[in-house]
């Protein structure tokens, strides 16, 4: 026996093994009885999406983890996997991308109710889940192949809604659809890139598992080739979520070192300032803004710049903005 056989013997254990028949009954929409699976899919998915767009827009995590657990989206998603491996078309490509229409409409729809001029990113439930990071797409990989044995084993069922959670897949929906219905498109951008790498990692950990269990050895022996090119179309699309969140966890990690040395940098220019403190230090469309304390007047600023120079790229403009409402613009690093 070799090594992945090992593995998978332990992993999954042929006497928890379901068949491919328990499989296709519970993720296809279109086997079985249809009119049941599809009115409570889209009755489920409809009502989990006003919780979490409720959940985003009073920023209550508690409501939003609710809506995760009812939302039923991983079914069809884990469908396209069972398909893929089986080679045959299930409709569930088409079910997932009615269910991400219909999610998004709901969250535009639930934005109206926000005052003009609000700040999306001040939510957190908005603000974290529209800039995705590579660590995002490491998790849901883990999650998508926890949720594929999950269902594969009928003595783990019980873990998925753990997975459920873990993945996320309605609230980045509809955090997309809220930044759309108050038009800020590069926020919603960031929420669509979250949710198509969570959908990759989902499809891509079902087929693993599946195709290990053999669910789709007839298929792969009659199709031959094509086959192949299921697994290495699922890695360029997986390339295409790795690329924008690696790029995205680059700058997160640039940002943090600069905002940190500017920090740094603020404090020694105020240490002969008695009872003067930095509060905080944002980075904010390529500006810094230094937030401090002071009960008295600010040494000069072109010390700070001089201060600044080396530790953050030059041409960086800074703000610095005090406790008594006054903005003081210090002009960019190495001018």
């Amino acid at each position: 026996m070799g090594v992945i056989s090992k593995v998978r013997a332990r992993v999954l254990p042929a006497p928890q093994r379901r068949t491919l028949d328990e499989l296709t009954q519970d993720l296809v929409l279109s086997s079985g009885d249809t009119t049941s699976k599809r009115s409570a899919f889209w009755t489920m998915l409809t009502l989990s999406s006003v919780i979490a767009g409720g959940g985003v827009l009073t920023d209550s995590t508690a409501t939003v983890i609710g809506a995760m657990i009812i939302a039923p989206l991983a079914t069809p998603i884990m469908g396209i996997a069972l398909g893929s491996v089986q080679r045959r078309r299930t409709g569930s490509a088409r079910v997932v991308l009615l269910a991400c229409l219909l999610v998004i409409v709901v969250g535009m729809a639930m934005s109206m109710t926000l005052p003009s001029g609000y700040d999306l990113l001040s939510n957190s439930q908005i603000s974290s889940r529209t800039s995705p990071r590579l660590m995002d797409l490491i998790a849901a990989l883990a999650t998508g192949l926890a949720g594929a044995v999950a269902l594969a084993r009928r003595d783990v069922a019980a873990v998925l809604p753990g997975v459920a959670i873990a993945i996320s897949l309605v609230p980045p929906l509809v955090v997309a659809g809220v930044c759309l219905g108050q038009l800020s498109g590069w926020l919603a951008l960031g929420a669509l890139v979250l949710f198509v790498s969570n959908l990759f990692a989902l499809v891509f950990g079902g087929m693993v598992v599946f195709a290990s269990l053999g669910y789709g050895a007839e298929a792969d022996k009659a199709a031959g080739r094509p086959a192949r090119r299921a697994y290495v179309g699922m890695v360029l699309l997986f390339a295409v979520a790795f690329v924008p969140l690696t790029a995205n966890t680059v700058v997160t990690l640039l940002l943090n070192t600069w905002t940190g040395q500017t920090k740094d940098a603020a404090e020694q220019w105020l240490a002969d300032e008695p009872g003067a403190s930095v509060t905080s230090v944002d980075a904010t469309s390529r500006t810094m803004y230094i937030h401090v304390r002071t009960p008295g007047d600010l040494p000069p600023v072109e010390s700070l710049l001089e201060r600044l120079k080396g530790r953050i790229p030059d041409g960086t403009p800074v703000v610095v903005d005090t406790s008594r409402g006054r903005r003081i613009d210090a002009g960019a690093v190495g001018d």
